[in-house]
This record gives C-alpha cells, sequence and structure tokens, in this order.
C-alpha cells in the first residue's frame, strides 16, 4: 500500500468536507446548542450532547461535499473556489458522491438510540442538506434555505429531549434564519462580482445597495426574536447579558461591512462564531449557573 498517496488522498477528502475551515460547523453547531440546552432546561446529558455535536460534524461536512457536486461547473470560474479537490479534478464525482453518502450513513447511525420523531426530522434535514446548493439556481434569497437547513438541528433537538416540537423551537429557528441571512449576505458580499458573471442567485445581490442595511435589519430581527424568548421564558441576566454581548459583535461588523471591501466582509462572516458563542454562553449561564447564586 502506498502510504503516501493514501495520506494525499485522506488530506483531498478532508478539503471537500471543509474540515480545514471549522467555522460552517460552528455556525450549525451553535443554535443546535442553544436548542438542547433550552429544551433540556440546562441537562441535556453528555451523551446527547455528543451525538448532536458529532452529527452537525458529520451533516455539515456531507452537506460541503454535495455543495461541492452540485458547484462543480460554477466554481471553476470563482477565485477563491477554483482549487477545490472536485472543480480541480482531484478526486472523481463517483468518489464525491460516495463520500457524501457514507458521511451521511454515519450520521444516520448516531440517531438510531433516539425517538422515532428524531428519525424523520433527520429525513427532512437530509433533503434540505442536499437540495440547498441548488436553490441558488433560482431561488433570489437562497440564504434564507440556508438558515432553515443550518437550524434543522433546533427541532431535532427539542424532539430528541422532550419527543414533541413546541412552539418555542419554531420561534428559535426563525431567529437562526434570520442570523444566517445576516451572515451568509455577508460572505456572498465577498463573491457579488462572480456571482453576477456567472448567474448565481444571492442575497448580497437580491439586496443590491442596501445590502448592509439587510444584512444589520436581520441581526436585529434574530436578536430581538431571541429576547422575546427570553421575557417568555423568565430568563434572567445572564441569558441577557449573552444577548448584550452579541449585539455589540453584530454592530462590530457594520463597522467591517460598511465600505463593502471584500476581506472585511469576509472577516464579518467568520467573526459570526463569537455571536453564536456568546448566546450559548449566556443560556448555560442561565440555567447552570443562576440556580446556584
Amino acid at each position: 500500500m502506498n502510504f503516501e498517496l493514501v495520506k494525499e488522498k485522506l488530506d483531498l477528502y478532508e478539503k471537500l468536507m471543509r474540515l480545514d475551515k471549522p467555522i460552517g460547523i460552528l455556525l450549525l453547531l451553535w443554535p443546535t446548542l442553544w436548542a438542547l440546552w433550552i429544551a433540556a432546561r440546562g441537562e441535556p446529558g453528555w451523551l446527547l450532547a455528543w451525538i448532536f455535536v458529532l452529527g452537525t460534524v458529520l451533516m455539515r461536512s456531507a452537506g460541503c461535499v454535495i455543495n461541492d457536486y452540485a458547484d462543480r461547473e460554477f466554481d471553476r470560474h470563482v477565485e477563491r473556489t477554483r482549487e477545490r479537490p472536485l472543480t480541480a479534478g482531484k478526486v472523481s464525482v463517483r468518489e464525491t458522491l460516495a463520500l457524501a453518502a457514507v458521511l451521511m450513513l454515519c450520521a444516520g447511525l448516531l440517531i438510531l438510540p433516539l425517538s422515532r420523531l428524531v428519525w424523520v426530522l433527520a429525513c427532512v434535514a437530509v433533503f434540505l442538506a442536499a437540495s440547498y446548493p441548488f436553490t441558488k439556481r433560482f431561488f433570489a434569497l437562497p440564504q434564507a434555505y440556508l438558515g432553515i437547513a443550518f437550524g434543522f438541528g433546533i427541532p431535532m433537538a427539542f424532539a430528541a429531549v422532550q419527543d414533541r416540537i413546541p412552539i418555542l423551537a419554531w420561534w428559535m429557528l426563525a431567529a437562526n434564519i434570520a442570523w444566517a441571512i445576516a451572515y451568509d449576505t455577508e460572505y456572498a458580499m465577498v463573491d457579488r462580482d462572480d456571482d453576477v458573471r456567472i448567474g448565481i442567485r444571492t442575497s448580497a445581490l437580491t439586496f443590491g445597495r442596501f445590502d448592509v442595511a439587510a444584512v444589520m435589519l436581520c441581526y436585529g430581527i434574530a436578536l430581538a426574536i431571541l429576547a422575546w424568548i427570553g421575557t417568555q421564558q423568565h430568563y434572567g441576566v445572564f441569558y441577557f447579558g449573552g444577548l448584550a454581548v452579541a449585539t455589540g459583535i453584530a454592530f462590530y461588523h457594520w463597522t467591517l461591512i460598511r465600505g463593502r471591501e471584500r476581506m472585511k466582509c469576509f472577516k464579518a462572516f467568520l467573526h459570526n462564531n463569537w455571536i453564536g458563542a456568546a448566546i450559548f454562553a449566556g443560556i448555560v449561564a442561565e440555567l447552570n449557573l443562576r440556580p446556584l447564586l
């Protein structure tokens, strides 16, 4: 066996799954963890937490592989993506589809101990992950669809803990959709010129000269929904402190994107990890630390 060849192939698979760029995993993971902690009132159990963490990694990786398959003809025309393994011809279409299938199978095996409701929702999640890349061809706001796909761990978390999906879960999903439109519009602002040339639909193009205002409005909607949820759940200073930090970070992003410079927009996109982390820290502190005071 040629170990150098195996190592090279594994490195290509890692890049195909974007494991070298964990921001997507984090943006998918934070809303799932918000929901898991809220659904379990701060005590989800480590087994359940690990199931959702590993499931998130696997599904995000599968989504990236499917995205590269769907966009393989477009990616060669975009400077940032033309060296992706499939587009560059370093892995085959057959390998790509096989890898996606294996990743989704592993994710499916993880949820076997959970309820049938979770299984049903997992099937919907697979459909969302597989179909999202194709929405960029016809949907003027594919980022909204991404928000549903990236937030579907929210109803799954409630189903896993409570075996039902309360209205609270759908409000949290709505907040995540608004947040996803905000951060993925920042991401789309980076590739605006390339997307115009190759004919892909994005929110940055749909919003046009109002793109910065739309990003900030979506941040505001997301944070307002989460604040309303906090009042309904009678949360206190820790939860709202987390939201306050997240709000400050959102305003920092405005300072980055208002000039529409590519690298600053990309920096703002990457920095959304800290918004998700701040909200999660507030939830954990509210549910796990506040009762001890």
